[in-house]
């Protein structure tokens, strides 16, 4: 819903009238306390993790509530990072929690973002990725895989590099 300014002045207006009129005092909204502050999660309990951005295994103190990751915080005592992350990993409660975060393929048609299925996503890539390789041959493709490959996984993903026709491969840990 777009709202213009001059409405939106109109409703700010009403609001604080109204709540002139009839009283600011709202029961359902109060000061937290300092113990509410301090502990926003009673009832949560504290999980050690990793960080799962890339292969180097950094430690995580995820605050869980109810089966829900909630927040997190670095693990001072742990062997590999202690305590320290990377910028990724620092905020890699984010890739689970943003609202921002994108759960199915979208395209952008027309100026507005289309719902793709994962089939017509897949397709639609691939027969890209073929028209660019015939038209400016296979070393116009970069493959960029994953600090988190295993030892099998990284094998396949050279063997596809490979059997496109390319050496362009690389993985984001060195980007």
């Amino acid at each position: 819903m777009a709202l213009a300014r001059r409405n939106f002045l109109k409703l700010a207006g009403i609001a604080s009238l109204g709540s002139a009129a009839f009283g600011s005092e709202n029961k359902a909204i109060r000061v937290a306390s300092e113990q509410e502050v301090a502990n926003p999660y009673p009832d949560s309990k504290i999980v050690r993790t990793i960080c799962s951005i890339c292969s180097a295994g950094c430690g995580i103190k995820a605050e869980v509530q109810d089966g829900v990751w909630v927040r997190q915080e670095n693990a001072i005592e742990h062997p590999i990072s202690q305590g320290s992350h990377c910028c990724k990993g620092i905020d890699q409660i984010d890739l689970t929690k943003s609202k921002q975060r994108i759960k199915y393929p979208m395209k952008k048609e027309n100026g507005k973002w289309v719902r793709l299925t994962w089939e017509q996503a897949i397709n639609e890539i691939g027969d890209k990725m073929l028209e660019i390789r015939k038209e400016n041959g296979p070393d116009s493709v970069m493959f960029l895989g994953s600090a988190k490959f295993n030892n099998q996984q990284a094998y396949y993903f050279r063997k596809f590099a490979a059997f496109w026709g390319t050496n362009n491969i690389d993985h984001v840990a060195r980007i």
